[in-house]
């Protein structure tokens, strides 16, 4: 049986990255999150503001594989990596604190070091 795999080119270049690094810097947080986003879109991660608001600090580092959605408020100053944003929720989230891609998380800190992931 052949093994499915996403069409999207930008996501399957992510994953390798992911893998790389991973292996590179002895990061399982990377293969991890390669494994998260390997998923069909229909078991990927969808998580709101309000839970990354629930369970952040001010100046945490969130990574979320998969998209972040717009429901509920962020009052605190955070860094949020994703595959993907909403609207709102990029919107709501430059007002307070980043949105970032999860390449530019990887060119910051290559080790994964201090980086929270919610699913």
């Amino acid at each position: 049986m052949r093994q499915t795999m996403s069409t999207n080119i930008y996501l399957r270049r992510l994953i390798h990255t992911l893998k790389k690094y991973s292996r590179e810097f002895k990061a399982p947080v990377w293969r991890d999150i390669a494994e998260r986003l390997s998923r069909p879109t229909r078991k990927r991660v969808e998580v709101n503001l309000s839970r990354i608001n629930r369970h952040a600090r001010d100046g945490d580092v969130i990574v979320v594989p998969g998209k972040v959605l717009g429901s509920g408020t962020l009052s605190r100053k955070v860094t949020v990596a994703a595959w993907r944003f909403s609207r709102s929720a990029y919107e709501k989230i430059r007002k307070v604190g980043e949105a970032i891609t999860i390449e530019e998380l990887l060119r910051r800190n290559p080790s994964g070091s201090n980086v929270k992931m919610i699913t």
